[in-house]
């Protein structure tokens, strides 16, 4: 690995001590986090719908709508390994840039 390659880390690892205290917050932000990924959510499907027509028209898809709906896909994976109690480590509520890899 090169010096400046970014350090990866497995998303979904089992993780053994759980904490009481997080497991009430957490409800808190279910709340929150649930209300983001459903307005985001929304806009992501209206985004959908007009990539289909940007591309039936075009025959090309619009970046910025790819890069919309890429954001909605990495938040949700972000966060969901704390919304599915497999860790106790908060993601942040609003969307940050992550960057999600698939092994070949």
């Amino acid at each position: 690995m090169t010096q400046d390659a970014p350090a990866l880390g497995q998303l979904f690892l089992y993780e053994h001590d759980a904490s009481r205290l997080e497991l009430l917050i957490r409800i808190v932000y279910w709340i929150i986090i649930g209300i983001i990924l459903w307005v985001y959510g929304i806009i992501a499907c209206i985004c959908l719908i007009i990539q289909w027509f940007y591309i039936l028209l075009f025959g090309k898809r619009s970046e910025g709508l790819s890069n919309f709906i890429k954001g909605y896909l990495e938040y949700m994976v972000h966060v969901l390994p704390y919304m599915y109690f497999m860790t106790d480590r908060r993601p942040d509520i609003l969307p940050v840039p992550v960057r999600i890899y698939e092994e070949a």
